[in-house]
C-alpha cells in the first residue's frame, strides 16, 4: 500500500548529537515492513517533495511508525523540531524491504553503519520473533554496528534481539575500524548478511560475502526526490539488464533499496 496520508507526532526527541527519534501515529504503519522507508514533507511550500527516512520500528497496535533521522539541511532541521500532537504528512509505504524469510534457521548476521543503523532495529525484531511477528526466523542473530566514535545510539534496543558488537573509527568503544573489522575480530561466520549504511561499508560487505559464498541483502542510501520511481533520480546499475528498459540499471526507491548484493555494481 502506497499513499499520502497525515499523521501525527507522538514524541520526538534528540539521542545523540544531531539524530532525533521521532514516533508518529498513522494508518500506513499497518503496511510497514523492515527495511521501507517514508517521505516526509516540510511546511515549506518551495519544497515540493518529502525527505526519504528509513523505518526504525514498528508498532503495529499502536499505529505508530519510529523514524531515526540525523540533521543534515533545512528538512530535518524542520522536523527536529516538531512537538507531540503535531500534524505532519507522510508518503509510505516506499520501497521493498528485506526478505526476512531467507534467514530461515540461519545464522544472520546484521551490520549498520551510521544512520544506517535505524532500520536494523525493525529487521532484528522481525528475524528474533519479537516485536508482534508471528515466529523466529533466523536461528540466530548477530549484530554488528559501526559508529565515528564512543558517542552511539540504538544499541540497548538492538540488544534485546541479539549479540551486539561495536566498532569505532577512533577505536574508543568495541573494534577499532569498520563493521567488517568487527566480524572478524569476533570471528563471526554467518550463513546470511542484511545490511544498511555508507557506500563504502556495503562495497566491503558486498565483497566479504562474495569471498565467503554467502547471501548479501543490502540497503542502499542514495538522494531521492520523487520516491516513486518517476523521475529516474536514483539510479543504480545491476548486473542484469531490467526487463522493462533492456539496460542495467533499477530504481533504488522503488527496486529497492533493499537488493542482493549480487545484482548490483557498487
Amino acid at each position: 500500500m502506497k499513499k499520502k496520508t497525515v499523521g501525527f507526532v507522538i514524541k520526538n526527541e534528540e539521542i545523540a548529537t544531531d539524530i532525533f527519534s521521532m514516533w508518529i501515529n498513522t494508518e500506513i504503519a499497518a503496511f510497514a515492513m523492515p527495511g521501507q522507508f517514508v517521505g516526509v514533507y516540510t511546511n515549506d511550500r518551495s519544497a515540493l517533495l518529502p525527505r526519504p527516512i528509513s523505518v526504525c520500528e514498528v508498532n503495529k497496535e499502536r499505529n505508530a511508525l519510529r523514524l531515526v533521522y540525523r540533521v543534515v539541511g533545512k528538512g530535518t532541521g524542520e522536523f527536529s523540531h516538531l512537538q507531540s500532537g503535531r500534524r505532519i504528512m507522510l508518503l509510505g509505504m516506499l520501497g521493498n524491504g528485506y526478505p526476512t524469510s531467507a534467514a530461515k534457521g540461519k545464522h544472520a548476521i546484521l551490520m549498520g553503519g551510521g544512520i544506517g543503523i535505524p532500520p536494523i532495529v525493525e529487521l532484528a525484531k522481525s528475524l528474533s520473533g519479537c516485536g508482534g511477528y508471528v515466529a523466529k526466523t533466523a536461528d540466530r542473530v548477530s549484530i554488528i554496528l559501526g559508529f565515528r566514535d564512543a558517542e552511539t545510539f540504538l544499541v540497548e534496543e538492538l540488544e534485546q534481539y541479539g549479540k551486539v558488537y561495536i566498532a569505532t573509527d577512533d577505536g574508543s568503544l568495541g573494534t577499532k575500524g569498520n563493521v567488517i573489522d568487527a566480524m572478524k575480530a569476533e570471528d563471526i561466520n554467518p550463513d546470511i548478511i542484511y545490511a544498511c549504511g555508507p557506500m563504502p561499508m556495503l562495497r566491503g560487505i558486498k565483497h566479504t560475502a562474495e569471498e565467503r559464498g554467502i547471501c548479501a541483502y543490502i540497503s542502499l542510501e542514495e538522494r531521492m526526490a520523487c520516491g516513486v520511481g518517476a523521475c529516474l533520480g536514483c539510479v543504480c546499475t545491476t548486473t542484469s539488464k531490467n526487463s522493462h528498459s533492456h539496460v542495467n540499471n533499477a530504481r533504488i526507491c522503488t527496486d529497492g533499496p533493499v537488493f542482493d548484493s549480487r545484482e548490483v555494481v557498487i
